[in-house]
């Protein structure tokens, strides 16, 4: 059995990249979901401790998420909430996994700039980057790097209207 939650957070670890015995991409990364609450007598923001979470996301959303997200972005994740009991070199514990089913940046910290990919520019991506596992993480810059070239912004969409909107998102 499963629940559906919704968690606002911070990516608290690099996203990484696999795939499942059936090809399709899967990514994974930490989620802390900070605990914060005003002290009204002294105007003071007080820090619990975060809950952390295991998410996880598979095929178009997992390379969505590979081009989108970085350490320390703010996010708010929706998905499937799994608990689950382990046991392993004589410790146990419990984990508290997610199993996205959307993924996307708490816009409350700042601002974001939608670019839905084409499809066949979208699996040239996929095609071209190599499946990775939690010992060969590249940095950020190398992630970005192998998506970016194939993304593009739809015909319709005027610079004009981008540049009224967001003006700082503009690279001039």
């Amino acid at each position: 059995m499963s629940d559906t939650v919704t968690i606002i957070g911070n990516v608290a670890s690099d996203p990484l990249r696999n795939t499942t015995n059936r090809g399709d991409a899967v990514i994974r990364f930490r989620l802390a979901s900070p605990h914060r609450w005003l002290d009204r007598s002294t105007g003071a923001w007080n820090e619990g401790d975060p809950n952390w979470y295991d998410v996880s996301a598979f095929r178009q959303l997992a390379e969505n998420v590979r081009a989108s997200l970085h350490t320390g972005d703010p996010v708010i994740v929706t998905g499937r909430l799994k608990v689950r009991r382990w046991e392993a070199n004589g410790k146990s514990g419990t984990s508290v996994e997610i199993e996205a089913d959307a993924i996307g940046h708490n816009l409350k910290h700042g601002a974001s700039a939608f670019v839905k990919p084409h499809r066949a520019a979208a699996q040239d991506a996929v095609d071209r980057v190599p499946p990775q596992s939690d010992e060969e993480a590249p940095g950020a810059d190398d992630r970005a790097a192998d998506i970016d070239a194939s993304w593009s912004v739809p015909a319709t969409e005027t610079s004009e209207e981008t540049e009224s909107s967001f003006p700082e998102l503009i690279p001039t």
